[in-house]
């Protein structure tokens, strides 16, 4: 989930909150934040007219922070958004915002910044394989397809033939010697460029934490959980994450067409979506000045129809999967 640096008059401003709003008002009922984080959404989404929020996280401490600020309008729910139809139906909205919070990048304990250092963790449930026991244990294919899909790191079978070789050597154990095993493998970055290990420290934490595919089955899962006239806004931070995002509403809105005019035609689905708009909404300039962070994201809305809930496999919203094995 995306948000700003942290200062103290706003420690979390969430990404695209306003656009958000406008773009589902009127606000009532019940809503399900499913990344909630340090609570910016669920906030937003009360002060904006909602009656109950119900707010998801794996992450323990969001939950922890969360229970020094909510009120009975806020069911705290310890779980992932993939199975949110568990966790409520017949919802007036839900909101997705994915990526990683800058709660945990701001915590070197938690390992997810090259910025700074500490173990190699990156685990958002903090439980389960760490960061430290994939770099330790994949094999060098299925470190490169790693970095290669989730990352789209052109350079992923050098740096995974570098990690290999000094794992060989010493264990690979902080974010700093991570980094600094990734940076030595790329051209030193020109001004205004991202850090060299930015993709690789990202295709990593996605495979920790088996983002895409929580995606995948999320999207799914608030197709059932939303009740007619629902809606489903979605932030994503990266191109990855938009195109599946964009894929599954244009495909479940009807919008996606048909790519081979000479394939034999199929009986449509009733769609269970429609769209306000078929682009995406991003930052203005004004947010961007308050929020650095923000100038990747893209807010996709969609409205939920009475249509009964389908659904698609991987491959339909182009699930990027990596092959090879972790052992």
């Amino acid at each position: 989930m995306g948000a700003a640096t942290p200062s103290p008059a706003d420690p979390h401003i969430p990404v695209l909150l306003r656009p958000l709003i406008a773009a589902c008002a009127p606000i009532s009922g019940t809503w399900l934040d499913g990344t909630l984080g340090a609570g910016g959404y669920t906030r937003g989404l009360l002060e904006a007219g909602a009656d109950k929020v119900i707010g998801v996280d794996q992450d323990p401490l969001a939950l922890d922070m969360a229970r020094d600020w909510a009120d009975d309008r806020v069911d705290l729910v310890a779980g992932n958004f993939a199975q949110m139809d568990d966790y409520g139906q017949h919802l007036d909205g839900v909101v997705l915002d994915l990526g990683v919070s800058s709660m945990q990048l701001d915590q070197a304990e938690r390992g997810f910044s090259f910025m700074r250092d500490g173990p190699l963790d990156m685990r958002m449930s903090q439980s389960g394989p760490t960061a430290a026991d994939v770099v330790a244990d994949a094999t060098e294919e299925a470190l490169a397809n790693i970095l290669y899909v989730y990352g789209e790191e052109r350079a992923s079978r050098r740096i995974a033939r570098a990690i290999v070789k000094e794992r060989a050597v010493a264990p690979i154990t902080t974010t700093l010697h991570l980094a600094e095993i990734i940076a030595a493998q790329l051209p030193r970055p020109k001004p205004g460029q991202s850090h060299p290990a930015t993709r690789s420290f990202q295709a990593i934490r996605i495979a920790v934490n088996g983002e895409y595919d929580a995606l995948y089955q999320g999207l799914m899962a608030a197709e059932r959980a939303l009740k007619p006239g629902g809606k489903l806004a979605v932030v994503t931070f990266h191109s990855t994450e938009d195109r599946m995002v964009k894929r599954f509403l244009q495909t479940r809105a009807g919008t996606l067409g048909n790519a081979n005019r000479y394939a034999p035609e199929t009986h449509a689905e009733a769609p269970a979506f429609t769209l306000p708009s078929r682009k995406a909404t991003a930052p203005d300039a004004e947010e961007l000045a308050q929020n650095p962070r923000a100038r990747s994201a893209k807010l996709r809305v969609a409205i939920r129809t009475d249509a009964p809930a389908g659904s698609l496999s991987a491959k339909d919203i182009g699930l990027p999967q990596a092959k090879g094995s972790l052992t």
